[in-house]
């Protein structure tokens, strides 16, 4: 699910003006992957951004958005959410805000939390060095992935219904 964000504009001209400012060339390709990143309410990984920038331009390369990503992300344009595992998810949203991830689905979404922005930071995280930001994900179930395990699993026929009570 994509939509426009109302601070895309804004979100534009601050790549622009990175760009502009570290001497970085503003190409059709780098603002189409900011775009895919910026629309998305998803948090997408490279290869989701990959797949949306391929529908508008055929010849972008795999390479060409995981190193624009990179860019990005050292332009302070856009974070990386969660560890960097299997794939690294992209946000545009740069204001201080949360994110609850479905631990089945992969559902992220924003939230924004005054609670949790007021918690006090441990001393002992402090002895670490220092921290310069913080962010909560909140990891669980989502509505729809526990409705799916509450109902059973989705088109069992009675075959199947039987089968998988044999083999218990």
């Amino acid at each position: 699910m994509k939509t426009i964000d109302i601070d895309f504009e804004r979100r534009l001209e601050q790549l622009k003006a990175a760009c502009r400012k570290t001497g970085v060339k503003v190409t059709h390709q780098r603002l189409e992957i900011f775009r895919e990143v910026a629309a998305s309410l998803e948090h997408p990984d490279a290869e989701a951004v990959f797949r949306g920038v391929q529908g508008r331009i055929p010849t972008v390369s795999l390479d060409t958005v995981y190193r624009t990503l990179w860019l990005l992300n050292d332009l302070g344009l856009i974070t990386t959410l969660g560890p960097r595992r299997d794939s690294v998810r992209f946000d545009a949203n740069l204001k201080h805000h949360h994110h609850y991830i479905c631990v089945r689905c992969g559902l992220v979404r924003d939230f924004e939390s005054e609670e949790l922005n007021a918690l006090p930071i441990p001393s002992f995280v402090r002895k670490l060095g220092s921290v310069t930001t913080t962010h909560v994900e909140v990891h669980g179930l989502c509505a729809k992935c526990s409705e799916e395990l509450r109902s059973g699993p989705p088109n069992r026929t009675a075959k199947q219904e039987q089968r998988g009570r044999r083999e218990k």
